[in-house]
């Protein structure tokens, strides 16, 4: 049975509460900061930057982001997306099997 759009928001923004309340949603945020940092993709990230400003001309903030989102989404690393969501996927179980 699948659930509807509401029902998957509702059951996100629950999740969400409780990951802030315990403190959960810092120590992921935490440690997805410093996997990110170790694997390299935060300063290629801002070597990106970087390029796409000096060759911008007008410069433009929103521009920059708009082209370095799709780059930022599909490189971070495999194994920090596995990590991250298994610790995600570990919180909604403890959280909803009592």
């Amino acid at each position: 049975m699948s659930k509807s759009t509401s029902e998957v928001e509702m059951l996100y923004v629950e999740v969400h509460r409780r990951m802030i309340e315990n403190g959960e949603w810092d120590r992921i945020l935490h440690l997805l900061s410093s996997k990110l940092s170790e694997s390299g993709w935060t300063d290629d990230l801002l070597h990106r930057a970087k390029e796409n400003s000096r060759t911008m001309d007008p410069l433009s903030l929103q521009t920059i982001l708009q082209e370095l989102l799709s780059h930022a989404q599909t490189s971070v690393p495999l194994s920090v997306k596995r990590e991250i969501t298994t610790i995600i996927k570990q919180f909604v179980k403890e959280q909803f099997e009592k």
